[in-house]
């Protein structure tokens, strides 16, 4: 016996929702229902359980005048049944054959008369029999037909239709929300795994402690805002950070995307947010989470079409109303999250929507730290795995990069069938991630290895040599991803300001390959592609964005971008400046161009000798790199030392593998026996 008190209810926690008991379904009944009628309904078609061979009438008065047929001739209004001889079953392959025949007015009185002398003299033996017709022999079929098409029609079509319309006809299901509700105790991610992102945090920390204890803000009168908005690039944890809220709330998370309120029916969008809102002020105290809200609270008024257009319209109104309709007492948090914040209708942002907008932002060095901590400690990593300098490695990356780049460190560990994921893994899977895979494998000619390796030697140099520009971190020409070759950087700090002098030592780095080419080649590949793509991005947001020009001087230039509105090619300026503008982008460019080309023509020896340390390595790092610039000779194995110890490690296992297998033992006649297993 229990002798324990029951427990009081929390009153700060709500009502919580109601849970249906399990129940049996009665979908099998239907089932069986079915199955009876379709077989009544053979049974009747086929004409019982004794299937009967359909002949002519013509057939029919053959066998009467042969004599061919025994037994019983049930005669009916519309039907004669009867069975043939035993003659005739042999000869037709059966031993009873049954039939009937098809003939209208069979028991008028004439047809009957001429049936029976013609009976008598060629089959005494057989019996005729008269059946009164029954008028539910014709219009059972019917109805068991009608009754067939009617349950199909109404089972799997109306009863589906109205099984959630809870009185809203037969479209009602359609109409119904179709949001996850989600407790304290079925979400696995709280506070805890979120990390990077502190002041967002602090800020939905409120919104948790106004759920839990909304006394202590009304006892000053402050109001909890109603709606806060999650503003961040893709993968930085806005849906993370609304997932710990389940694992911190006491209270029921309801979750919901933009683009499950559109349907093919208009105003089903519309009707799904009244439901949502509905059952959320039931359940309050409680939060709504809308991902991907940009889906339908785009700026109203700004589109072409007529039909999709019209359907968000009104589900963003209808957005809009509820939120406005939330009075002080209920406790209703709507959690809202997008990553094109520039393109939301200005109604929907407003004091009293979504009062508090919470930037989420990509994770600066401390934060790239912590969230490796966390996905760090799901995995096994070795003792010389250095997370600092990985986070110092892979500025701009997101928490989603570094999951995977984590991810994909342990499966590099597991295929090379090691006991821990060690620091090159995390290495490659970093340049996997943000490059694409090294393809080891690509055959290339020697003038093409030769132009990427001078390339490449280029870039190097002047990275070393620039003291503006981003530390050296290592350079390959092994092929990664649409490059032949690659410089990786690894910068000392987030850059969050450009300088003048950083970007034009930014400059001279990406014109190093292109001038180191043309310079030991004697010709200009189109490896130069993306570089001259990126100085060129480079030296236009100098002038036009970030006013780097003497002669424009301190005006923006850059056309403003409209939300989602495309770019017509506008410009607030005059041809006459657009050709100043083309002059000076030019002139960065070629300013950037006589500079390195100085640095490589007075360096001429090290870029060679670099470019022949790649050509026989392919890889170096910012060490090695340091050491033939001073000259000093490298002491380590070659690609093709590597690759001819692995063959002969492999080599040396399997045979030793085979020396172990014992010989094989002799038989009787001298073969060799099968060795026991």
């Amino acid at each position: 016996m229990n002798d324990m008190p029951p427990e009081k209810p929390n009153p700060s926690q709500g009502p919580k929702l109601p849970q249906s008991p399990m129940r049996f379904s009665r979908s099998l009944m239907g089932w069986v229902i079915v199955v009876a009628l379709g077989i009544l309904l053979i049974s009747y078609s086929t004409g019982g359980l004794q299937k009967r061979r359909k002949i002519s009438l013509t057939e029919f008065w053959t066998f009467v005048d042969n004599g061919q047929l025994a037994g019983e001739l049930t005669v009916r209004d519309n039907r004669i049944d009867g069975e043939n001889s035993e003659q005739i079953s042999e000869a037709l392959g059966d031993k009873a054959i049954k039939f009937y025949v098809d003939c209208r007015n069979a028991t008028d009185e004439a047809v009957m008369k001429r049936l029976l002398e013609r009976l008598g003299d060629s089959n005494p033996d057989v019996q005729v029999s008269q059946v009164p017709s029954r008028w539910w022999e014709t219009i059972l079929p019917q109805l068991v037909v009608m009754m067939v098409v009617f349950f199909v029609i109404w089972f799997f079509l109306f009863r589906r239709l109205g099984a959630g319309g809870g009185g809203a006809g037969l479209l009602g299901s359609f109409g119904r929300s179709k949001h996850r509700v989600t407790s304290k105790e079925h979400s696995n991610v709280t506070f805890d795994d979120v990390a990077g992102i502190d002041e967002a945090k602090e800020e939905v920390k409120e919104i948790i402690e106004f759920l839990k204890n909304p006394r202590k803000f009304q006892r000053l009168g402050g109001r909890v805002p109603r709606g806060m908005l999650l503003i961040g690039e893709p993968g930085c944890g806005k849906t993370l950070l609304a997932k710990a809220n389940a694992g911190e709330a006491d209270v029921p998370f309801l979750s919901i995307s933009g683009s499950d309120f559109v349907e093919m029916f208009v105003g089903v969008g519309a009707s799904r947010v009244r439901d949502l809102f509905k059952q959320a002020k039931d359940a309050s105290p409680c939060i709504i989470f809308l991902d991907e809200i940009d889906a339908v609270g785009r700026r109203r008024g700004m589109g072409f079409a007529s039909g999709g257009h019209d359907e968000r319209e009104q589900t963003l109104n209808a957005i809009l109303v509820e939120m406005d309709g939330f009075d002080s007492a209920v406790q209703v948090i709507v959690i809202a999250a997008t990553n094109r914040a520039d393109v939301l209708d200005p109604a929907l942002t407003r004091p009293g929507r979504f009062d508090r907008q919470i930037n989420v932002p990509l994770p600066d060095l401390a934060g790239r730290n912590q969230i490796l901590k966390i996905y760090a400690d799901k995995v096994k990593c070795g003792p010389d795995v250095d997370l600092h300098r990985m986070a110092r490695g892979t500025p701009m990356f997101s928490g989603a990069d570094l999951e995977a780049m984590v991810n994909e460190a342990a499966i590099a560990a597991t295929m090379a069938d090691k006991d821990c994921i060690e620091h090159c893994d995390f290495e490659e899977a970093r340049d996997k991630v943000r490059w694409g895979r090294a393809r080891k494998s690509r055959v290339i000619d020697e003038n093409e290895k030769q132009i990427t390796a001078y390339h490449e030697a280029g870039h190097t140099l002047v990275q070393m040599l620039e003291s503006d520009a981003d530390p050296l971190h290592k350079v390959s020409i092994i092929p990664r991803g649409k490059a032949g070759g690659a410089t990786f950087a690894l910068p000392e700090k987030d850059r969050y300001l450009y300088t003048r002098k950083y970007c034009n030592a930014l400059l001279s780095v990406l014109l190093g390959g292109r001038i180191s080419e043309e310079m030991f080649c004697k010709d200009i590949s189109s490896g130069a592609s993306s570089d001259i793509a990126q100085a060129t991005d480079l030296a236009k947001k100098m002038v036009l964005d970030w006013g780097m020009s003497d002669k424009l001087g301190f005006v923006r230039y850059a056309a403003e971008q409209q939300g989602f509105m495309p770019d017509t090619g506008a410009k607030d300026y005059s041809d006459k400046t657009a050709e100043m503008i083309d002059t000076e982008v030019k002139r960065l460019i070629d300013d950037a161009y006589q500079v390195t080309l100085k640095t490589l023509t007075d360096n001429r020896d090290k870029v060679e000798a670099i470019a022949n340390a790649l050509l026989k390595y392919e890889t170096l790092s910012a060490d090695e790199v340091e050491r033939i610039i001073k000259g000093e000779d490298l002491q380590k194995p070659t690609m093709n030392d590597l690759i001819d110890r692995e063959q002969t490690r492999t080599s040396t296992t399997q045979s030793e593998d085979a020396s172990a297998v014992p010989p094989p033992i002799p038989d009787k006649d001298g073969g060799a026996a099968p060795q026991p297993s």
